[in-house]
């Protein structure tokens, strides 16, 4: 028998002669393949800022944004009572006190998903929360690793790939080099 191997790693009896399931998965893979990395990128993009964002807003209080619920208390932020304690008491983090570390966590988890939301310093901004979520992992919640695993494959392709060409990271890059 003259089988071929397709690129599917289906042999067929004839090249040039697929069967129809097999030209039917041909046409699906080709339409999927057509998914814009930009459109993945923004996806990523906002929703990783969405959890970050999510979980800094209950670390501060005086400041609450949440596009979503429609919620907005403008003030001065300071750190919560509660976000003091959990870094006290329950996050065992090593090498950084626990009030340093509570405002770390916050002014993090509110500046690097707006420059996410924006495109602007994503590779940065993205490796810094990827950096976060490891010590999450490692020394927060060792036991939530599938959540941290999802995370933390949306930064690493923000990482890998950048922003995609709906951000300002794309438009900085395609005015300085025009320029």
């Amino acid at each position: 028998m003259n089988a071929n191997v397709t690129n599917l790693g289906v042999a067929t009896p004839h090249a040039g002669h697929d069967s129809q399931p097999i030209q039917l998965i041909r046409r699906v893979l080709s339409l999927l393949s057509c998914i814009p990395d930009s459109l993945i990128a923004a996806i990523g993009r906002f929703s990783i800022a969405a959890v970050f964002w999510k979980s800094g807003q209950t670390k501060i209080e005086g400041l609450a944004i949440d596009l979503i619920n429609g919620e907005f208390v403008v003030g001065w932020p300071h750190l919560s009572d509660s976000a003091l304690a959990l870094f006290q008491h329950e996050y065992n983090l090593p090498l950084v006190p626990p009030g340093l570390a509570a405002v770390l966590a916050a002014l993090a988890e509110h500046l690097f998903p707006i420059l996410l939301l924006f495109g602007l310093a994503t590779r940065f901004s993205a490796l810094a929360l990827l950096g976060m979520t490891s010590v999450i992992q490692l020394f927060v919640y060792p036991d939530a690793y599938p959540t941290h695993g999802v995370w933390a494959a949306v930064l690493l392709y923000l990482v890998a790939r950048g922003p995609g060409k709906l951000s300002v990271d794309h438009w900085l890059a395609r005015r300085y080099q025009d320029s």
